[in-house]
């Protein structure tokens, strides 16, 4: 499979759960370090977010990754160099997120992390940051959302848009009940 190929088969994959994995976190620690050399001082913060970031939930095996900047221009500057180091992302799929940009990096045809970049300290930092505080204080609410995830993994295992679209709500309502 050559590189083009790869990408378009990790773009497509298909929604798949698996149990933790205790070497997420090892993965996340080996990415932030990269990120931090290969863009000293550009990100003030490198936070594990997301399903890999709660101990003992299942997940796409998919690192996500949250690094906070000065500003949006900032992020705007950090495209094309990201892209450069391994990264891909979709203009057009940026261009539905007002605060913040996506990027993906892939292996052999898979995503192995998801790079959200977003203003520091902003609403769209602190909510991945509560959910993800949440989701780790309440063995409750993790089997709530393990749950949901598996359902909706099932209902819309060819849609990752959809997947993640249908879990939004479950995200918005539990987050909010942590800002309280």
């Amino acid at each position: 499979m050559n590189k083009e190929e790869s990408l378009l088969a990790a773009i497509y994959e298909n929604v798949s759960l698996r149990p933790y994995d205790p070497s997420w976190p090892d993965l996340f620690e080996a990415e932030r370090q990269r990120l931090q050399t290969l863009f000293p001082g550009r990100f003030i913060d490198i936070q594990h977010i997301g399903s890999t970031a709660v101990p003992g939930l299942s997940a796409k095996p998919v690192v996500d990754i949250l690094a906070g900047v000065e500003s949006m221009s900032v992020v705007e500057e950090l495209i094309g160099p990201l892209c450069q180091s391994s990264y891909a992302t979709s203009a057009e799929f940026n261009d539905k997120l007002p605060d913040s940009r996506w990027f993906m990096r892939w292996a052999d045809g898979h995503r192995t992390h998801h790079l959200h970049v977003a203003v520091h300290g902003s609403e769209f930092w602190t909510d991945r940051l509560r959910f993800r505080d949440a989701l780790r204080a309440s063995p409750v609410l993790a089997a709530e959302y393990r749950e949901l995830k598996a359902s909706l993994a099932e209902l819309h295992r060819e849609d990752r848009e959809a997947y993640t679209e249908a879990k939004r709500k479950f995200i918005l309502t539990s987050s909010q009940r942590n800002a309280r």
